[in-house]
């Protein structure tokens, strides 16, 4: 399959991912407004976390499943380490920002559900921009 498409589908689920992890997340910021504002912010970026990872997860199986079929062990090695590298840059630059800028938006007194959905979207653009540089950058897609 051709580097562009794979790098489409990637980001694809990225989104995928993103919409339901940020509607979910912002759901239990709200739900958090009685929490310290560190507390909030702390879990609900480890439950948006989990919904991601667990979506992802799915997405990106039914997505490959027939094309590391047919690959060879030492590629599919190879591959993977360039997808986990370059995904934990990702998730660096993602938390790097993410924490600050919701727990930020909570202490001006912004409501939890609208901070949570402003961070995310601030995050996950950062994000999406540093694994698709790092993909290209690695030669991975």
């Amino acid at each position: 399959m051709n580097g562009n498409q794979q790098l489409l589908r990637i980001n694809r689920n990225v989104i995928i991912c993103f919409v339901v992890s940020a509607s979910l997340s912002a759901v239990v910021a709200q739900a958090l407004t009685e929490q310290e504002n560190y507390l909030n912010t702390t879990i609900t970026i480890i439950f948006g976390y989990v919904v991601y990872f667990g979506i992802f997860s799915c997405l990106f199986y039914s997505d490959n499943k027939s094309r590391y079929k047919s690959m060879q062990s030492k590629q599919i090695k190879k591959e993977l380490l360039a997808l986990i590298s370059s995904f934990g840059v990702g998730e660096i630059i993602y938390l790097s920002v993410r924490w600050p800028t919701f727990y930020y938006f909570l202490e001006i007194e912004i409501e939890p559900f609208l901070a949570s959905l402003a961070s995310e979207i601030i995050a996950t653009g950062c994000y999406m921009a540093a694994v698709t540089v790092f993909l290209r950058k690695t030669k991975t897609y």
